[in-house]
């Protein structure tokens, strides 16, 4: 996507208010200490002119609020957030506002109390779509809550976010994917995907600390969030985030105890994807021509996720096809995150 297409964004954090309790693999003491409250508009309104100063060429704007659960706030709070924003949106300086919000505070009273604010996204946080998960971690929601607020959501018009974790306790990596193709079959408009991490004074770090639950590694991670952006992405669902914000947060170790981090866990992700095409193209093309040498052609700006980190994807490539000449052809005329192999001229 051309920059220009894509919205400028312009991050608000609050904190964790409007969560009625606590999820057991969260810690809101660390977490809203993390992020400055900005639950005025002497907090908001300064974040607002400094993004906007970096709109360059960009058609549109789009206020985010990041953290909390958003319609858990007093009706009163919700209002005066929103109506901040709105001399913004006059103006046409900001285009829309989206949000995060649990699937239990989703009603048609609160729908219609935000219609005329310019609302872009509701973000569910899903997690999961299985109870006995849902329980275990304490996310106070139940799956039909999740199904009834996707379908009001869908019912009033609203363009619809879900975000669902990864290694979960008490979750295994065939009911993920089982409760990723539930989710997938209700037809979000887009999803976000994230690793569990262990964090400082959570329920899970105890349970971490006592043997009770084991984090995903790094390579187990991105092979589960892998077939996850499959099944979402055949059922027509855009993932767009895989992995947490790269952040002082993450890098301090004494908040993030354990877990599958990487800054660049997409990346991983995607290169993940990239190493099994190019897999299934090499062994396609030579069941039809018996060659050991090849041409491997993609667009230049797949070319880094081709690689993998540190040429990992490459290193692979030779230990798996140890009998194989090929080389990296760069072709602007294939399409992203495609391959196409050729016999090498």
């Amino acid at each position: 996507m051309d920059r220009s297409e894509k919205p400028l964004v312009i991050p608000v954090f609050i904190p964790h208010a409007g969560c009625p309790h606590q999820c057991a693999f969260c810690n809101q003491s660390i977490i809203t200490r993390q992020s400055d409250s900005a639950l005025d508009k002497t907090k908001i309104l300064p974040v607002i002119e400094d993004y906007l100063q970096y709109k360059g060429s960009r058609k549109s704007v789009e206020l985010a609020f990041f953290g909390g659960n958003f319609l858990g706030l007093p009706e009163e709070k919700i209002i005066e957030l929103l109506e901040i924003i709105q001399p913004y949106i006059k103006e046409n300086k900001i285009d829309s506002i989206r949000f995060s919000t649990r699937p239990d505070t989703i009603s048609q009273s609160i729908l219609d109390t935000i219609r005329p604010f310019n609302i872009s996204a509701v973000e569910l946080g899903v997690q999961s779509m299985n109870d006995d998960i849902l329980k275990k971690n304490r996310r106070g929601h139940t799956c039909e809550d999740i199904i009834s607020a996707i379908s009001l959501l869908k019912k009033n018009g609203f363009k619809i976010g879900v975000q669902v974790m990864a290694g979960l306790p008490g979750d295994t990596q065939q009911d993920l994917l089982k409760s990723t193709r539930i989710l997938a079959q209700l037809e979000p408009d887009f999803a976000r995907i994230y690793p569990l991490m262990v964090l400082k004074g959570s329920l899970v770090e105890k349970w971490y600390r006592q043997g009770e639950y084991t984090p995903l590694s790094l390579d187990t991670a991105i092979g589960q969030v892998k077939q996850m952006y499959g099944i979402f992405s055949q059922a027509g669902i855009d993932v767009i985030r895989m992995g947490l914000q790269a952040s002082d947060f993450m890098e301090d170790e004494t908040k993030v105890i354990a877990g599958p981090w990487h800054p660049a866990f997409g990346h991983l992700v995607f290169s993940a994807m990239m190493y099994d095409l190019a897999c299934k193209k090499i062994d396609a093309y030579r069941d039809l021509k018996n060659t050991g040498h090849l041409a491997i052609r993609l667009h230049p700006c797949s070319e880094s996720r081709f690689r993998g980190n540190k040429n990992s994807n490459i290193i692979n490539l030779k230990k798996k096809y140890p009998d194989l000449d090929f080389s990296i052809v760069l072709d602007e005329a294939v399409s992203m995150n495609q391959v196409i192999v050729s016999e090498k001229s």
